[in-house]
């Protein structure tokens, strides 16, 4: 039996190189030998081409190259499989050094003294303490929880919005409509880390961004959207921008990626992008950990990490 690898976007060889060294004796192809090969049982993918899983009789589970799936439940065609997303501390730390980075920076004036640095300005100006300012983050999944935890003992007051509810040591948790209204409501900075699905697809728009608090101790309210591109709507997030519904806004993720050469974000002087890097998935930590579980799967036993394909998480 044999493992597909199919991935866009990343390099391949890095990925072969790394499954073959955690597991020597399994076979890993980078295409099906035909659209109904046999010999497939287990897929390992990030944003697979359309139809590459639909014919492959033998096939067992999908894994994802990544903590989000919704680029595989694109694809209409899936077969009626298990869909495991990675769950593993090296992609959860990334992305908490990438929160605490940019909730900081944020804090300690970074994007004023950058541009006062260019300008040759010696002015200071008042950088709030963290006890002063409240981080509402939206998802409280794995690497919500873990960045609140961080930034709670960074002295941060910290509060959660989910779908369902949940409970968290030091971290305030809401959920449902009203829920997030009072998170909405409360935030200084508000952190994104939600799941795509349906129901959040261009979620930050210009009403929810018009239900944020109208001033914090930073001035106005930050964006920090570490999620998925789909979740925002760019062209809102630059209104609240110019309107001073948002004071600034750090972007790992947006609706076209690459993100145009021509888009606005780019310039902005209180923009930050990063080329979602936030949390970018490392061979040698994720492999390991996809082998095993494949290995446990073939001995019969539970997978972890299994996605609700309902819920799209």
């Amino acid at each position: 039996m044999s493992i597909l690898l199919s991935v866009t976007g990343f390099d391949a060889s890095r990925w072969m190189e790394a499954l073959l060294a955690a597991a020597p004796k399994e076979t890993v192809v980078l295409r099906p030998a035909s659209a109904a090969d046999e010999s497939i049982d287990y897929a390992v993918v990030w944003k697979q081409p359309p139809g590459v899983l639909s014919n492959l009789p033998n096939l067992r589970a999908v894994f994802s190259l990544g903590a989000g799936v919704d680029h595989i439940l694109q694809d209409k065609t899936l077969p009626d499989v298990p869909i495991a997303r990675i769950v593993a501390d090296d992609l959860t730390a990334r992305m908490s050094e990438y929160v605490v980075w940019r909730v900081l920076d944020h804090q300690r004036r970074g994007m004023t003294y950058r541009a006062q640095q260019g300008a040759r300005i010696w002015n200071e100006r008042r950088q709030p303490a963290a006890g002063e300012i409240e981080v509402g983050i939206l998802g409280l999944g794995e690497l919500g929880r873990d960045a609140a935890g961080k930034l709670r003992m960074l002295g941060f007051r910290v509060s959660g919005w989910s779908r369902r509810k949940r409970r968290i040591e030091g971290v305030e948790c809401f959920h449902g409509e009203d829920g997030l209204e009072t998170v909405l409501r409360r935030s200084d900075i508000l952190v994104v880390l939600l799941p795509l699905t349906a129901e959040t697809r261009g979620f930050i728009d210009d009403a929810l961004l018009s239900r944020l608090k109208r001033e914090t101790p930073l001035g106005t309210p930050v964006l920090i959207n570490a999620g998925r591109g789909g979740l925002q709507k760019d062209s809102a997030i630059l209104r609240a921008l110019n309107d001073g519904r948002l004071m600034e806004a750090s972007l790992d993720v947006f609706e076209r990626e690459p993100l145009p050469s021509n888009s606005p974000l780019w310039r902005h002087p209180r923009v930050f992008v990063t080329p979602h890097a936030a949390a970018s998935s490392d061979p040698k930590a994720l492999a390991p950990i996809i082998m095993r579980q494949i290995a446990a799967h073939r001995r019969g036993e539970a997978l972890s990490g299994v996605v609700d394909r309902q819920a799209g998480y």
